[in-house]
């Protein structure tokens, strides 16, 4: 487990719309991008192995593409090779951050400056959500699921930790990007959960892009 002196100022970051990483979740890519077979060779000469996800945001009538304000970090934690050069690597959540600034340099990828502070909850022990109704929400997750089309191992959600149990579900549900960041910007595991609920309610009412959460 990383300590908050583990934690390096500048870190690589990989944008990609829709992907959300949370602490102590496990996000699995696929990298092919020249840049991003770059950034993973630097990742795995590193002490930390860290790599930031971010969302992109567009801004309008520009092709620019900034960047979220809040991503998360994982650690390289496994990765395999395919014939033509191409990594499935996976990522586990470490802490949330805030972007400070982009830092230039001769890197095809993009980094960041990094402030950790706002998120040193995210690594000390796992969260827990004491007003969850694991029956109520499981049921709701049910009809979103077969509303959907998806399938689980319901047998295995039911005996799942808060925290595993609702971080997965963010993680994996497909919800817009902007529904991904409010589920990452979450200051607790409760109001995560109460996001994450609100969101699937909304979809089951075939609701408008008003109706999302703020």
């Amino acid at each position: 487990m990383l300590k908050p002196a583990d934690l390096p100022e500048v870190i690589c970051i990989f944008p990609l719309p829709g992907a959300l990483l949370l602490p102590r979740g496990r996000l699995p890519l696929h990298v092919f991008e020249p840049r991003y077979l770059a950034m993973l060779n630097d990742c795995l000469k590193s002490d930390h192995r860290l790599i930031g996800m971010i969302q992109p945001r567009e801004i309008p009538g520009s092709t620019e593409r900034k960047l979220q304000a809040i991503g998360c970090a994982g650690r390289l934690t496994g990765f395999s090779e395919t014939e033509d050069g191409r990594y499935m690597i996976t990522l586990t959540g470490v802490s949330r951050f805030r972007v400070r600034e982009e830092v230039s340099g001769f890197q095809p990828y993009r980094r960041c400056a990094i402030d950790w502070a706002p998120f040193a909850r995210d690594l000390g022990r796992p969260e827990s959500d004491p007003g969850l109704d694991r029956a109520a929400f499981i049921e709701l997750l049910k009809r979103f699921f077969s509303s959907q089309g998806l399938a689980t191992d319901w047998g295995s959600l039911a005996e799942a930790e808060p925290e595993l149990l609702i971080n997965s579900l963010a993680m994996l549900c497909p919800f817009e990007p902007a529904d991904k960041q409010a589920l990452l910007e979450a200051p607790s595991l409760q109001t995560r959960r109460e996001t994450l609920v609100a969101l699937m309610e909304i979809a089951l009412r075939g609701g408008t892009e008003g109706e999302r959460p703020q």
